[in-house]
């Protein structure tokens, strides 16, 4: 236990007196699930021994919830990164793991690797249906003219929503900035919201571009 608080401590430091920037100090990528959607697992280095699943300074997968909710938060692992192997042999060196120091290692993934698995990613979302169940504006309803009219919501579904649902739902993270959507989403239905991904990811044949199927249903 007295390892474990120290690794932590360690890190924290070290965090702190490394000249990083906000955005070295979490990952980025265009989608987490490029790490394996098949699997939708992430690698991440252990910052100390954890029982039944590994060593300080080891890489292995891991569910990305429970990464996010409870290994990251407590900072008992930290995402497979070149920034965050530096940390760790920096860690390592103030605190000694108790059996031994162990060369941290950062598994490298071949771009080719990288971009089946956003290939992936994109398939899954374009062949997804996203189902949103909102609230709609009830005085609004209650005064429509004919039962043809569309039904408002009471608050529009935006792109950050969006994105929300996307990683909670479908287990892939994408930015607003991947979403192509002018204005909010303000009344029930299905749209089909295109999406922004990089030339280098192929379309299927017979696509032209990408797009998120989304459908909003009254609660």
């Amino acid at each position: 236990m007295a390892y474990i608080q120290n690794g932590r401590n360690a890190v924290l430091k070290i965090i702190k007196e490394t000249n990083l920037h906000s955005c070295d100090r979490m990952m980025n990528p265009l989608l987490y699930a490029s790490q394996g959607v098949r699997h939708r697992k992430l690698e991440v280095i252990l910052t100390t021994n954890i029982e039944k699943l590994g060593k300080a300074g080891e890489t292995v997968k891991v569910a990305p919830g429970h990464f996010r909710n409870h290994l990251m938060p407590k900072l008992l692992a930290v995402p497979n990164i070149d920034k965050y192997a530096f940390l760790i042999r920096e860690q390592h060196k103030i605190f000694p793991p108790e059996e031994g120091n162990e060369e941290v290692k950062v598994v490298k993934v071949s771009k080719e690797d990288k971009m089946k698995e956003y290939e992936k990613a994109a398939k899954r979302l374009d062949n997804a249906r996203l189902v949103l169940r909102r609230l709609i504006n009830v005085e609004k309803f209650r005064t429509r003219s004919t039962k043809d009219e569309p039904i408002e919501l009471r608050s529009p579904v935006t792109k950050d929503e969006l994105v929300t649902e996307v990683a909670r739902q479908l287990s892939v993270q994408i930015s607003p900035e991947n979403l192509h959507l002018p204005s909010s989403l303000s009344t029930v239905g299905e749209y089909e919201v295109p999406l922004r991904f990089p030339k280098s990811i192929p379309l299927p044949a017979g696509k032209i571009n990408w797009t998120l199927n989304v459908k909003v249903r009254t609660k």
